[in-house]
């Protein structure tokens, strides 16, 4: 009877304790279910903890602290920058569904086992998935930044009533570049959101090509010079070109350019066409003719060298080589001679220049050009000399190289007669040039004065290229003084004064 007694109560002990361990084990079960519904412990999403969170709860802490404004400072100011304004956003999708990996990636029963063990599994960091517009960001800073609060430079100014320039002052811009970046890691991340922005120098820059042709005209006005002035200037660098027509202080068009006698600048042409007819290597007649053609700006050797070339048609070959160049409004209608045994007219050129109508400058009917046909074609030997290309290589292929358009800008070089264009820059700056003017052999008057340049300076080296007239009378004294101011002011302009 005791033996049943004990038997039984140990059943319903049992039956108690398997009772109490289901209980237990469903408690526990509900416990991790609620848990595995959480983030684990420790998890950080994009560098916020998230451990503990459900998706929900996640999604908003992530998009609280990734929307907090990022401070910039610059120049003094502090602006707030909302991230959506330059298209910063997160791509909450791609980061949840990689931490749901870790919350629910392993078995139920496994990490319940772990669970009941107290193993518990921590959280590795999900790392940040967002996208940010570079050019809303560029342009946010260029427009609302930059632009308030940068400190631009101020350009060099021209004095009136002379040659020389007011230095510019620089600036203080934005380095755009840098703040981009700074910015884009600040955005990515939830607790450095404060940047400062830097600034870079900014050189002051020259003045406009317009403030230089109005300094320009200032100086022809100055001279009381009331004839035709042509003005070609071409930067060598940039390859930017200022070009104007001027009589009397009213602006004459140039398109198309305005035809004036060549004079002596002609043989710039007939230079380029006897080295291209010896293959770019003369002999030593011919390049003593083109010396003494250059240097002393003798008529007979230029004479000489187009009878080389072609006994009969000398200068129409030469005018062939400018047309073969794109160069329509210069030619050679005939061999110089001398005025008491004049040489006769090979043929008569009709070009856009000489058949205007609203401008006369008399030119010859034996030589002419056009401020802006001559500065293209020194800009042309200039690229061939320099850098071996250009027309000047591309039109006479196999016939001009590098090597010959060095050897005639060195000709050009000895052309130095202290007037004119070499008269207004510094002594020692190189010019390889020439100069022309035309004078009434009966009456001494002097009606044309041209110089057509390369000017090779520290700031840049520039084509400039200069032709005046006068129906009436040019005064030399007059026209020198004011080739030498007009020279000296683009030289200024190159070569700007320091602070």
């Amino acid at each position: 009877m005791r033996v049943r007694s004990t038997s039984f109560l140990l059943r319903w002990v049992s039956l108690i304790f398997i009772s109490l361990a289901l209980v237990l084990t469903a408690f526990q079960l509900v416990r991790y279910s609620i848990q595995r519904s959480n983030y684990p412990p420790q998890l950080t999403i994009a560098g916020v903890e998230v451990g503990g969170l459900d998706p929900q709860a996640a999604r908003e802490r992530l998009l609280l602290v990734y929307s907090t404004p990022v401070e910039l400072q610059y120049s003094g100011a502090v602006i707030l920058l909302e991230p959506n304004l330059v298209g910063f956003k997160l791509n909450l999708e791609s980061m949840l569904a990689a931490a749901d990996m870790q919350r629910t990636g392993a078995s139920f029963w496994g990490g319940f086992w772990d669970y009941l063990w107290n193993r518990r599994s921590v959280g590795s960091d999900v790392p940040l998935v967002a996208t940010i517009t570079e050019e809303r960001l560029r342009a946010y800073l260029r427009d609302e930044i930059s632009s308030r609060y940068d400190q631009p430079p101020v350009p060099a100014q021209a004095i009136p009533g002379s040659a020389d320039f007011l230095p510019g002052q620089p600036g203080q811009v934005l380095n755009i570049d840098t703040a981009v970046a700074l910015i884009e890691r600040a955005m990515r991340s939830p607790t450095n959101r404060t940047v400062v922005l830097s600034s870079q120098n900014e050189a002051a820059s020259r003045p406009t090509l317009d403030n230089l042709q109005l300094l320009i005209e200032s100086l022809i006005q100055k001279e009381g010079f009331t004839g035709v002035v042509g003005f070609y200037m071409f930067d060598l660098q940039t390859r930017q070109e200022l070009h104007f027509g001027y009589y009397n202080g009213t602006h004459l068009s140039v398109n198309p350019d305005i035809a004036f006698t060549a004079a002596s600048t002609i043989k710039i042409p007939i230079m380029i066409s006897a080295f291209r007819h010896a293959n770019g290597k003369p002999d030593e007649a011919t390049l003593a003719l083109l010396t003494e053609m250059i240097k002393q700006s003798d008529n007979p050797p230029a004479d000489r060298l187009m009878s080389v070339i072609d006994p009969g048609r000398g200068p129409l070959v030469v005018t062939e080589d400018m047309q073969a160049l794109k160069l329509e409004n210069t030619f050679l209608a005939g061999f110089f001679c001398d005025v008491f045994n004049p040489c006769p007219l090979l043929q008569v050129y009709n070009t856009p220049a000489n058949q205007r109508t609203d401008v006369d400058t008399a030119p010859d009917m034996y030589n002419q050009t056009t401020p802006s046909d001559m500065g293209m074609l020194l800009s042309e030997l200039y690229l061939c000399a320099q850098d071996n290309g250009g027309m000047l290589l591309l039109a006479f292929s196999g016939q001009l190289d590098q090597a010959a358009c060095q050897q005639m800008i060195q000709l050009l070089e000895e052309d130095k007669i202290g007037v004119l264009i070499q008269a207004g820059v510094p002594e020692g700056t190189a010019v390889a040039h020439k100069h022309g003017w035309v004078t009434d052999v009966t009456t001494g008057i002097m009606y044309n004065v041209s110089d057509a340049a390369i000017v090779y300076t520290p700031g840049g080296n520039y084509v400039l290229t200069i032709y005046v007239y006068h129906p009436d009378q040019i005064l030399w004294d007059q026209v020198s003084r004011m080739f030498a101011e007009i020279s000296r002011a683009v030289y200024n302009y190159f070569n700007l004064p320091s602070q």
